[in-house]
């Protein structure tokens, strides 16, 4: 009856989702580029890559100025995950940055430590664009929110 009452359920203790914010931040400080996180339960019907573009776009990440956000996609209960990142920073690392990314990302959900899988790919991901878009005080802003978003 008050089903819209109840609390959403957290993926992560509050000290996971601090570490997890804390490392897109830190991805962020030397980079133009933005990270974002999503982690939803399930990804039904559909292959995590298709989903997490679908996200990227729903989250207008392509609106960033230099095509340089990169976004973590997981699906906890169906133990799928995906990054994707925009045209401007695909074109700098290409396919096998992305595979051996989430190959590492694997390791750590593999030994279920989840926060931390995802906090070293953010920190990872923060390296690369640090190399390709590095930071310029005079035109830099934070484009996207840090916070992790979370789906159904």
């Amino acid at each position: 009856m008050f089903r819209f009452l109840r609390k959403k359920r957290s993926f992560f203790t509050d000290e996971e989702n601090h570490t997890i914010v804390k490392s897109i931040r830190h991805a962020e400080r030397k980079t133009s580029g933005e990270v974002r996180v999503y982690v939803e339960s399930r990804c039904s019907w559909v292959d995590a890559i298709d989903r997490a573009a679908e996200i990227f776009f729903s989250l207008k990440m392509d609106k960033t100025e230099q095509r340089n956000g990169v976004l973590v996609y997981v699906a906890i209960k169906d133990r799928q995950l995906a990054v994707f990142g925009d045209e401007g920073i695909h074109q700098k690392v290409g396919h096998e940055y992305w595979n051996k990314v989430v190959d590492e990302m694997l390791g750590s959900f593999n030994a279920n430590n989840y926060a931390e899988g995802i906090s070293n790919c953010v920190i990872q991901i923060g390296e690369a664009l640090t190399k390709y878009f590095p930071f310029d005080r005079d035109t830099d802003k934070n484009e996207l929110p840090d916070e992790i978003v979370f789906g159904r």
